[in-house]
Parts: structure tokens; sequence; C-alpha cells
């Protein structure tokens, strides 16, 4: 019934989408879905094959970018654009995920539209890594032609606001889509706005380089942005100013709102609230899902206090499932067995703020001896939350 109702429904197009979904649900074989996109449009297949077997694409996303592109007539070109991507030092992986959001850089001419893009950002000192992970990222911005142009007056702008050829390089790290703004039109006047309300020139410094989307909009929008951070209270002076106006150009004023509300529903007051925001905007910006799940768990599930969370408010922006319950289930398995002493009860930093690496040599130096087991139950917990088999256990070199 289900291939008859295919047959009936379905119109040319669609077949080799739905021969893909058999073909994953084992209802088709594989050579037999291969087959059936060459008795389809052959320019279609084609660019279908093309992009998985020398794109590395994904059969189904090949099916998708296919729609905006024809590589039939310009196969020469295709493998141009590859054969310079490799020599930027892309990895297939890279490839693939930079094909995915960008099909149509593989009709451009390497030479013409590439090289002049790529030799702008090795002119600004990223270096190679950081160069090929802002290109995946953002591909579209490297076929554009104008690109030259924008990106030296959004540097040139950079370079005057913020001195430092650092801080530029890590605005950029942080935004690489502002190099296709005109800053003169998106961020000098709200930048001058903030400089008239008495906000501190390096309060402005610090915000431009570390989240400059902040100030790419119109000024029409920022300025109501301002104020309704200033309706709130906050304080041009203060540095939680800026913070609240890169929280808001994020999200509505109704859902901040929602937020606090939430926040004080956990017995956060309004000062704690701001207390933690200024610590880190991130504990505002979070979901509302995301935020009542971690509290639900920290609350209800590990019996914290309120004022751990307000001290160190980063926390809210954790991965529930793959950092903070694999180490609390870790710390609880190891209280139940009395390996936690009694005043070192509950320690933030070590249990949760440290970093991976950092996380693994501090816990296996103080309890491997006796607990072994206890690295299996924490990679158990991570392997159910990133549905991978990755073992942290063959690789003790690195703890």
């Amino acid at each position: 019934m289900l291939f008859n109702f295919i047959s009936r429904t379905t119109s040319t197009p669609f077949r080799p989408y739905i021969k893909l979904q058999l073909c994953h649900h084992g209802l088709l074989s594989p050579s037999s879905y291969q087959s059936s996109l060459f008795s389809s449009n052959s320019s279609h297949s084609f660019t279908v094959t093309y992009l998985i077997n020398s794109c590395g694409v994904s059969p189904q996303s090949a099916i998708l970018a296919s729609r905006h592109l024809n590589l039939s007539k310009s196969p020469n070109t295709a493998n141009s654009v590859l054969a310079f991507l490799n020599k930027q030092g892309f990895t297939k992986s890279q490839v693939s995920k930079l094909i995915c959001r960008h099909p149509r850089t593989l009709l451009c001419d390497p030479e013409k539209t590439l090289l002049p893009n790529f030799k702008i950002l090795n002119s600004l000192g990223l270096s190679s890594t950081d160069l090929v992970t802002i290109v995946t990222a953002r591909p579209k911005m490297m076929v554009n032609t104008k690109f030259p142009v924008t990106a030296l007056l959004c540097v040139d702008y950079l370079r005057t606001v913020l001195g430092s050829n650092d801080k530029v390089i890590t605005a950029i790290k942080r935004f690489p889509l502002g190099l296709t703004y005109n800053l003169q039109v998106y961020a000098a006047e709200n930048i001058q706005m903030l400089r008239e309300l008495g906000v501190p020139e390096s309060s402005i410094k610090n915000m431009l380089a570390q989240q400059p989307r902040t100030f790419f909009t119109s000024a029409d929008r920022f300025r109501k942005v301002v104020m309704d951070v200033k309706e709130l209270g906050f304080d041009p002076s203060k540095i939680r100013f800026l913070y609240a106006i890169h929280a808001f150009r994020a999200m509505s004023k109704s859902t901040w709102e929602k937020k606090v509300e939430l926040y004080e529903k956990w017995g956060w007051s309004r000062d704690e609230i701001l207390i933690a925001f200024e610590k880190y905007p991130g504990c505002m910006i979070a979901s509302v899902d995301k935020i009542t799940r971690i509290l639900d768990f920290l609350v209800n599930t590990m019996g914290w206090e309120v004022s751990y969370i307000v001290q160190r408010p980063i926390v809210i922006c954790f991965s529930l499932e793959k950092r903070i319950i694999p180490r609390c289930l870790v710390y609880q398995y190891l209280a139940e067995k009395g390996l936690i002493e009694e005043k070192d009860d509950f320690s933030f930093t070590k249990w949760l703020l440290y970093s991976e690496t950092k996380f693994l040599k501090w816990v296996v130096k103080r309890y491997e001896e006796e607990a072994p087991e206890m690295l299996k139950l924490y990679q158990k917990h991570l392997n159910e939350a990133n549905g991978s088999t990755t073992s942290i256990l063959r690789n003790r070199d690195v703890i």
C-alpha cells in the first residue's frame, strides 16, 4: 500500500528523495538507490553523484544542494574549487560542511573570486586554523565580489575604535559576518549614542571586541533597546549596562521579563538576578527550557543552595546532559562510598567549572585508586549524552 501510494501521488522531482528514505529504512538497497539517481534527469543525477563522491556530502544533503546548482555544465570549475580549498588546508569534513551551507561555492572562479577574498583574510593576521573555521561557518561571504572592499572598511573602522590589532582579530573571529557590514552605517552611530550616555570608552571597546554583533544594527533598533535597558534601571556607567543591551539584542523585552519571573520562582531576588547577569550574561540568554531543566536538576536532585548558582551563573550555560549530569552523578557515587570529605562536601570549581581535561586529571589523581570503576560510570553517562561509543578509557595518556 505504501508503494502504491507513492507511485500515485509523487511527482518525478521528489522520487529520488523518497527512494533515499526507503534506502535509509532498509526498503531499498544502496545500489538500487544509486541507479535510481541516473534514471531521473541526467544533469541532476550528475550533480548529486558529484556532491556525494567528490565533496563527501551525504545523499540527503546532496539532493537538497542539487536544487541550487547544475554541475554537469561546469565540473572543471567545481574540481578547481575543491583543489583550491584543499590547498588552503580544508579537511574533507570542512569541505563537506562548506558545500552544504553554500553549494554555489562550487560554481565560482577560484582565482578571480576566492583567492582575493582569502588574501584579505590572510592579511588580517588570522591563523590558518581561524581562517578555515571562519570560511567553513560563513562560506557565502567568500563568493561576494565586493567582500575585499567591505572587509577592509570594516577592519579600518575596528582599528580606529579598538586600537589593538589583537582586539580586531578577536572581533572578527566572534562575528565574521561583520566583515560584510558598512560599520559607518551600522555601528558608528550606535557607539556614539553610548558615549553620549556616559558609557566608559573601555567598556565600549571590550564589548565591541567580545560581542561585536551587539552594535551591528540600525540606529532606530539600537535606540529602542537602549531605552528598554534604561527603564530597567541599569546604570550606563556600569558594564552590566552593555551586557543588558547585548542580551536584549538577542531577545525581546517580554522574553527578558519571563526569564526574570522564572528565576524569581526559583527563589532568586531581583538583585541576585542582576548580580548573576553581570557575572555571566549568558544566564539570561539561555532558553527558558534550559534554565528550568538545569535549576530543577541542581536544586531538586542535587540539593544545591541558590547562592551557589547566583555566584557562578556560568553553570546555566553548561550542557545538562554532557557536563552537569555526568559529573554530578560521579560526585554522588563517590559521596555514597564515603570518599567525599565533609569539608569538601561541594567544590563547585572542580566539579563543574574545570575543563574536561583538567577535570579528568583531577578526579583520576584523587579518586581512581579507591574507586577505579568511577571512570566507567562517567564514560557511561557521557556516551548516553553523546550517543557515542568513543571511550576516554582508551586515551589514558591524555589524563
